[in-house]
């Protein structure tokens, strides 16, 4: 039997599995690791200069594959940084594995350089436990195989997400019988999803067809599904409005007849008219999450009182967490939509038409646009962020990706930027990660070489890594930010101000209290990337074709355009503003019933009727 080291194998094996990119960053623990990776022909190691760098690409790589991506780190401070973008990829539900240098396996409980071991022995690895489906650590490298078919088969079935294989240095370093990875030739690297318990989908089906008013809500699990066809069919047979997530942003074209937006503390007031008086709510890869559902206040997004809530989703954790189901069924939402569809077909042959409705809503988008017309048109400056997005829809080709940081980069990129094809925009939704599409953006661009890929980020999210354009330069990725410059934490400026009258602390300004920020395309200049920082409204949707152009001949840019902080409008609540300001109307979460009868939103001073 022929021997091979331990890393050589583990290559190998990568490359079996069709990996094509590796994200990491050296440290003594992994340059065993980085030494076969040199030899190999078909995996190309992505070297950034911060492991969050690393896992959040690895993210925005997932994200457009659908298939696991592969983070390498060192251990102490590697772990410790790249924490953040395993985490956001968690609660987004992103296959990952994430492979983790440690100490010698000799050494455990001694204190050697950068371990971290406060409560037991060898146990650093577990600072990723509240982020990972599992974690393994390679105490016996016979054991590796096994170990790795089965993280990625975890990481990648059921619901989705990050895992770890904790690698003591001394293992990569060993030799081992080619023989002993003879399983991993023979195990299946894809596997088959469930579909729905059939009585699940007849049921759900006639909850469907007899409903007056029923209402689809989608999730980011539609995507992650890749169910956007299945679900257009479902609600186009029955003539049902959708309503959607955050993180489910072009699970159905934003222009679709169907379409009826977002809902929750960043959803229109058109959505929740309809959201609050259906009878019926089909919940599809939704956990009925706070943001998306203002807080659970009752009456404003969805009414329990008059809702019959049925709920599909491949986790069985998130079946009725938030409100009680009638039916809840697990299952693939692919699988599940086309047995729903079949079902609902055997009782209403003919399908179900309401022109009406299809009017009412296409009246509201066209409302929702004139309104936003003037300031989507105004040449002041700083810009408004609403100019900023119509003339980047104007400039970038319809299949270009997009990848959203935190603030109105994504909460008002989501409330009026409308996306038509499936899979086209990404958020940080579950974690919110400041700095998420600055990386992020990178691994959709190598995931989808073809494909232009920019991001839409604040300058306090680019201003968290702004080494991500090393990388770009470094690896030739060739991908557009575009920095909202405002000078602010915007969104908690503005948070701040309304229940404190104050800005404290989220306004960037010198000692003696001018505002401050960096000059952004300077500094990208400086890092090798081209960039123009616009001193007009005029200058940028010019400055956004030449970064295009740029793109499309395989080099990265940067569109800085100056922003003034106008705030998000927020039709729905969230709890945090009664927290904060505490209003006679709220208690303990909950709306109060007004004598005439009416709920009162207690932030916007907008009426619900009671249910």
């Amino acid at each position: 039997m022929s021997k091979k080291l331990v890393s050589d194998l583990l290559v190998d094996y990568l490359e079996r599995r069709g990996v094509t990119e590796l994200f990491g960053l050296c440290g003594h623990t992994v340059i065993g690791m980085l030494d076969a990776l040199s030899r190999s022909k078909k995996l190309r190691y992505i070297g950034t200069r911060h492991e969050a760098i690393a896992s959040t690409a690895a993210d925005g790589y997932a994200r457009v594959t659908h298939k696991a991506s592969v983070v390498m780190c060192h251990l102490g401070p590697g772990l410790t940084n790249v924490i953040t973008g395993v985490a956001n990829a968690s609660l987004d539900s992103i296959p990952m594995v994430v492979i983790a240098g440690d100490v010698p396996s000799y050494y455990y409980g001694r204190h050697p350089h950068q371990e971290i071991q406060m409560h037991e022995d060898g146990n650093q690895y577990k600072l990723l436990e509240p982020v990972c489906k599992r974690l393994w650590r390679v105490d016996d490298v016979e054991a590796l195989p096994n170990i790795l078919d089965r993280a990625f088969r975890l990481a990648e079935s059921g619901r989705p997400g990050p895992v770890l294989v904790d690698m003591p240095m001394d293992m990569f370093s060993r030799e081992m019988d080619e023989d002993l990875w003879e399983r991993t030739y023979h195990d299946a690297h894809v596997t088959a999803k469930p579909a729905l318990d059939p009585a699940a989908a007849a049921a759900i089906a006639k909850k469907l067809v007899e409903a007056k008013n029923p209402v689809i809500h989608a999730g980011g699990g539609i995507l992650l599904s890749q169910a956007s066809n299945e679900l257009a069919a479902l609600a186009e047979y029955l003539d049902i409005p959708v309503s959607r997530t955050l993180a489910g942003q072009g699970c159905l074209s934003d222009a679709h007849p169907l379409m009826i937006g977002q809902t929750g503390f960043w959803g229109l007031e058109f959505t929740h008219s309809l959201t609050t008086t259906a009878d019926v709510i089909l919940g599809l890869g939704t956990r009925f999450g706070e943001a998306d559902s203002s807080s659970w206040y009752q009456g404003v997004t969805f009414d329990p009182q008059v809702t019959t809530f049925l709920q599909v989703d491949i986790d069985p954790n998130e079946i009725g967490r938030n409100y009680p189901v009638e039916i809840g069924a697990v299952g693939d939402l692919k699988l599940g939509l086309q047995q729903i569809l079949e079902e609902v077909k055997k009782l209403c042959p003919e399908g179900k038409k309401n022109p009406e409705l299809r009017a009412k809503i296409a009246q509201a988008k066209a409302d929702f646009k004139k309104s936003n017309e003037a300031i989507s048109n105004d040449s002041r400056f700083p810009m408004t962020p609403q100019r900023i997005l119509k003339d980047v829809k104007e400039v970038i080709p319809e299949d270009t990706i997009i990848f959203t940081d935190v603030g109105w980069n994504k909460n008002g990129v989501a409330q009026e930027f409308d996306i038509t094809i499936p899979g086209t925009i990404h958020h940080s939704s579950g974690l919110a990660t400041m700095g998420f599409g600055a990386a992020a953006v990178m691994g959709g661009k190598l995931a989808a070489p073809d494909r232009i890929c920019i991001t839409l980020t604040g300058d306090g999210g680019f201003g968290i890594n702004p080494s991500v354009m090393a990388t770009a330069v470094e690896q030739g990725i060739a991908v557009t930010w575009v920095v909202m410059n405002n000078s602010a934490f915007g969104t908690i400026a503005g948070l701040e101000n309304a229940n404190y009258n104050t800005k404290f602390g989220t306004v960037f300004h010198t000692p003696d209290g001018e505002s401050y920020t960096p000059n952004y395309a300077e500094v990208a200049k400086a890092y090798g990337v081209d960039a123009i920082r616009c001193s007009s409204a005029e200058e940028f949707k010019p400055a956004m074709e030449k970064a295009i152009a740029a793109n499309k001949a395989g080099k990265p840019f940067l569109v800085e355009a100056p922003m003034e902080n106008i705030v998000v409008p927020t039709p729905g609540c969230w709890n945090i503003n009664d927290i904060y300001s505490p209003n006679e109307l709220v208690k303990e979460g909950k709306l109060v019933k007004k004598e005439n009868g009416r709920y009162i939103s207690p932030n916007h001073a907008k009426s619900h009727k009671a249910k």
